[in-house]
C-alpha cells in the first residue's frame, strides 16, 4: 500500500500537470498536538506528502531552524515510538496521503530492524528516508522495508558519484530525493544550479519520480524546480514559520504558507 499510494499522488500530481508539494515536519514540535492539528491542516491547504522528521539529538544534515525545532521537541520527550503512534492516529485523516518518516539511523537501530518495519507497516507508513545511512549500508534495512512495502527513500547530493548514484536508486522505491546543495538545511535566495545537473546524472539510473529539497522556500522555487523535477520538498522554510507564530496562530499561519508555496488560496 504504501508505495502505490506514494505512485498514485505522483501520478496525479503529472496529470495535474504540477509540481507535487511535500512539507516537512518535525514531529514533537511545538508539541505532539500541535503536530496531530498541524498535518491534516496542511494537507487540506496544498501538501501532497509529508515528511515526518523523527527528532534526533545530534542531526548532522540539518542546518539551525530544523535542529532547533528538533531540540525543542527532544525536550518534550518525543520518541521514535511516539512518531509511530502519531503516524498511526493521522492515517485515517490523511487517508490518501504518502506518510514519510525521515531520520537518522541510530533510533532505528535501537528499535530493531524487523520491529521497525512491521511497525511502520502496522502504522501506515508509507516511506522512510535515512539521513545517514549511505546506499551501500542500507541493503538490510532495504529488505525489511521491501517485505513490508515501506518505500526506501535515498538521498542523492551533488557530490554524489555515479556509483553511489547507481547503488542507492537500485534499492529505492517511492521517489529519489535530490538535495540541490552541499551542506545543510535552511531557506536561500535562489535554487542551486547544481540540482538541475544532479538531476540529469540521476535520470539515467531511474525512472522513479524525482524531488528536490533544501533551499526551497517560496512558490517561485517549487514553480523553478516542477520544470524539471517531479516534486519540491520544502522543511525549513515552514519550520521557520512556525518558530515565529504564535501557538494560538500556528495552524493558520502554517497553513497559508503552505498553500502560497502550492498555489492555492484559503479562506478569509
Amino acid at each position: 500500500m504504501g508505495e502505490s499510494r506514494i505512485r498514485r499522488m505522483f501520478d496525479t500530481v503529472q496529470e495535474q500537470k504540477r509540481p507535487g508539494l511535500i512539507v516537512f515536519l518535525t514531529a514533537g514540535f511545538p508539541d505532539m498536538e500541535a503536530t496531530m492539528e498541524l498535518l491534516p491542516a496542511l494537507v487540506a491547504a496544498g501538501a501532497d506528502a509529508v515528511e515526518l522528521g523523527v527528532p534526533f539529538s545530534d542531526p548532522l544534515a540539518e542546518g539551525p531552524v530544523i535542529q532547533d525545532s528538533s531540540f525543542k521537541a527532544l525536550q518534550n520527550g518525543t520518541s521514535l515510538e511516539d512518531c509511530l503512534n502519531a503516524a498511526e492516529a493521522l492515517r485515517d485523516k490523511v487517508p490518501d496521503t504518502p506518510l514519510i518518516l525521515m531520520g537518522y539511523y541510530n533510533p532505528i537501530h535501537t528499535y530493531g530492524l524487523v520491529p521497525f518495519a512491521q511497525r511502520c507497516h502496522q502504522a501506515g507508513v508509507d516511506g522512510l528516508i535515512t539521513v545517514d545511512l549511505p546506499g551501500f549500508e542500507a541493503d538490510p534495512l532495504t529488505a525489511e522495508c521491501q517485505a513490508h512495502d515501506i518505500s526506501m527513500i535515498p538521498l542523492l547530493a551533488p557530490t554524489s558519484t555515479d556509483e553511489s548514484i547507481e547503488a542507492s536508486c537500485t534499492g529505492a522505491s517511492g521517489f529519489i530525493y535530490c538535495i540541490s546543495v552541499t551542506g545543510v538545511t535552511g531557506t536561500r535566495e535562489q535554487v542551486s544550479g547544481r540540482s538541475f545537473e544532479l538531476l540529469d546524472r540521476v535520470k539515467t539510473h531511474t525512472t522513479l519520480p524525482l524531488a528536490v529539497g533544501f533551499g526551497i522556500s517560496n512558490r517561485g522555487h517549487v514553480e523553478e524546480v516542477g520544470r524539471t523535477a517531479d516534486a519540491a520538498v520544502v522543511g525549513s522554510a515552514l519550520i521557520r514559520v512556525m518558530l515565529e507564530s504564535p501557538r494560538e496562530e500556528l495552524v493558520e499561519r502554517a497553513s497559508r504558507f503552505v498553500a502560497e508555496l502550492a498555489g492555492n488560496s484559503l479562506p478569509n
